[in-house]
């Protein structure tokens, strides 16, 4: 299989459906009262509240149509069917940098869910491409601009 900028855990595929409930039962509505609203104070031409819920209006729309495309195509991977054997798609691993005995934990996503603050590394960067594939207790080699680092994979959460 391949992992491409759309295949996603159940788990995001599920926050990707809740904030497409949310703009469609809460956000739509509001930008619509918001437009009814701005309307009813006339002259559209110069209407500062009008262009402002109009501008709401287009982003919440671009915003549903961008979760649709992304849900309607998206590539679901079962975490459970995942071997826990070594390090895949959507599994969380522990590294230790082998210099410094920090640990850090990680979790390995698609290009588009990854955060660094949240803990979530795409499987498409360097130190996501080291990591797949490696096995508890395996050395990790990353080369990065501030120089080699070594890391080993203590544990598949």
């Amino acid at each position: 299989m391949t992992i491409g900028q759309n295949t996603h855990d159940q788990n995001r595929v599920r926050e990707a459906e809740e904030i497409a409930e949310y703009l469609k039962s809460n956000e739509r509505p509001r930008v619509i009262r918001a437009i009814e609203e701005a309307r009813s104070h006339g002259d559209l031409s110069e209407n500062a509240e009008y262009d402002a819920a109009k501008e709401r209006q287009a982003f919440v729309e671009g915003r549903l149509s961008e979760l649709g495309y992304k849900l309607g195509n998206a590539e679901i991977i079962d975490v459970d069917n995942l071997p826990k054997d070594r390090a895949v798609f959507a599994c969380t691993v522990v590294l230790e940098n082998v210099d410094t005995g920090e640990g850090v934990e990680y979790q390995l996503v698609g290009p588009e869910e990854s955060d660094i603050e949240e803990g979530r590394i795409s499987v498409t960067s360097p130190l996501g491409k080291a990591i797949i594939g490696k096995k508890p207790g395996e050395e990790i080699v990353l080369n990065a601009p501030a120089g080699k680092r070594v890391y080993e994979l203590v544990e598949i959460l």
